[in-house]
């Protein structure tokens, strides 16, 4: 015999059973709408291994999903923090970030692998990811050369720190890049200095070049406007000292024919004062 009760009870059950479970799969599905914080995304973490993880992020990498293989390595961070394959995974975040264009991100996991492996066989690498990111954000010559700077810094820590590593090569050719940025930068403002006849300022700024810089594209029209801008101002001997350094070192130059010519309007041709900054400098040039 089945009671009345009996029955309403059953009912009762069902109903708060499937309005249980329809909460369940909403909260799932969508946050349930009652607590706008909760992100299903967080709610399936991964439970891999960390060498299967380690694994499909590679898998995931080779495949184009840079975004799915960082998630990988950045569980293998955070579920086994202790383990090799967390080392590893750090760096290959790195170069996941980098890929992505996330400089910032790709300098800062870089970075801190190498203040806990310094010593590790993947540490020249991270050293030169952080060189990477630096000199992917290099501006134009019109603008702040900072990151000139930090990639030069950085490169040079890969060629001095890790001589033996297959990066040293490309770390010294961006580092090439990166001074004639900053020389590029110095010769924009001494132009702009020399065109308002700022002389004493203009000078500054190609002597930072002839001396800091003596290996970049930006040596030769330094050499000419130094001639132009000594000449300008009186001082012969050292325009012709600066047109005499050009004319040893790029003798095909345009800028030596332009400097010469420029000598010639006023009875002089090129002469070296051996005494001058110019021509300890000139030393130091490209085919001297």
């Amino acid at each position: 015999m089945v009671f009345a009760g009996s029955v309403d009870m059953k009912k009762t059950a069902r109903v708060l059973y499937v309005t249980l479970a329809a909460c369940t799969a909403s909260v799932l599905v969508s946050g349930c709408q009652s607590d706008p914080d909760i992100d299903i995304t967080k709610l399936t973490a991964e439970t891999d291994p960390p060498e299967v993880l380690y694994n499909q992020g590679l898998a995931n990498l080779s495949a184009g999903k840079a975004t799915e293989a960082g998630r990988k390595f950045e569980a293998i961070d955070k579920q086994h923090p202790f383990s090799e394959y967390a080392r590893k995974a750090l760096v290959m975040n790195a170069f996941v970030t980098y890929r992505q264009g996330q400089y910032a991100e790709a300098i800062t996991a870089a970075q801190r692998y190498l203040n806990l492996y310094p010593q590790s066989e993947d540490a020249a690498y991270a050293q030169y990811i952080i060189g990477l990111a630096y000199s992917r954000q290099i501006p134009g010559v019109t603008q702040d050369q900072r990151t000139a700077l930090k990639t030069i810094e950085a490169m040079q820590a890969v060629v001095d720190n890790y001589p033996d590593s297959e990066y040293v090569e490309d770390a010294q050719a961006k580092m090439r890049f990166a001074r004639d940025q900053l020389s590029g930068k110095e010769m924009q403002v001494g132009r702009y200095y020399l065109e308002r006849k700022e002389y004493l300022a203009a000078l500054t700024r190609f002597r930072t070049v002839v001396e800091t810089y003596p290996n970049t594209n930006q040596v030769e029209e330094a050499l000419a406007r130094l001639v132009e801008t000594y000449y300008a101002m009186g001082i012969v001997s050292e325009a012709q000292t600066a047109a005499a350094v050009l004319g040893h070192n790029y003798p095909d130059s345009q800028w030596y024919a332009d400097s010469y010519k420029l000598l010639q309007t006023g009875g002089l041709e090129p002469r070296e004062n051996n005494g001058s900054w110019i021509s300890r400098a000139g030393k130091k040039l490209l085919g001297a």
